[in-house]
């Protein structure tokens, strides 16, 4: 199966993740998932108060991780869940010189596993549809291309093995974030790329 059969479960949106009408928004939180800045500080508010009563009881999530909440307020317009994963703040590999290849910064695992984790939930409660922000490119610094790349790989390889989510959104602050991701989405001709015979 290619690689990219899964490309028409995904699409990329600009706007509010707050007001799309998936069933379950994901939340880019910090560590102790009681609200914070920018999306995560937007959900808190769209979700009203009892987000932030629930998730005291949670004990806090881990990067890489993730956990499902109800949706509280938002379930107003069709949200059926929150789910909450905290990513990777860029720097923080003690070992990276800031030459690694894609895939060789701690960084990167932990960010691939957000998506990872954030599925498997979606997919374990029969969630069929889910909007993503793009995590850790804000504050928290993560190279916007290189993020791209992990969270539209991870979320293809995903999609190729699981029935559900049907449907995943990456939802970005603007038109020029939105087209680094849809970039991700375009099939490649990597044999023709790189000169191989078989590629006529």
């Amino acid at each position: 199966m290619s690689p990219y059969a899964a490309d028409q479960r995904i699409e990329v949106v600009v706007g509010d993740l707050t007001t799309l009408r998936t069933e379950a928004l994901v939340n880019a939180a910090n560590e102790s998932l009681l609200g914070g800045s920018g999306v995560d500080g937007a959900i808190h508010r769209a979700a009203g108060p009892r987000l932030l009563a629930h998730n005291r009881t949670l004990g806090g999530c881990s990067t890489g991780s993730a956990k499902l909440t109800p949706a509280f307020d938002l379930e107003a317009q069709g949200v059926k869940a929150l789910i909450h994963t905290v990513g990777p703040i860029w720097g923080d590999d003690p070992l990276a010189d800031g030459t690694e290849p894609l895939g060789y910064r701690l960084e990167d695992n932990q960010l691939g596993r957000c998506y990872a984790s954030v599925l498997e939930l979606a997919a374990a409660h029969g969630l069929v549809s889910v909007a993503f922000p793009a995590i850790s490119t804000g504050v928290y610094g993560f190279p916007k291309d290189r993020a791209a790349t992990i969270a539209i790989g991870h979320v293809r390889a995903f999609l190729l093995r699981s029935a559900l989510p049907e449907r995943v959104v990456f939802c970005c602050f603007t038109e020029e974030d939105a087209a680094i991701y849809r970039a991700r989405l375009k099939p490649r001709d990597i044999l023709r790329q790189i000169g191989h015979p078989d590629s006529e």
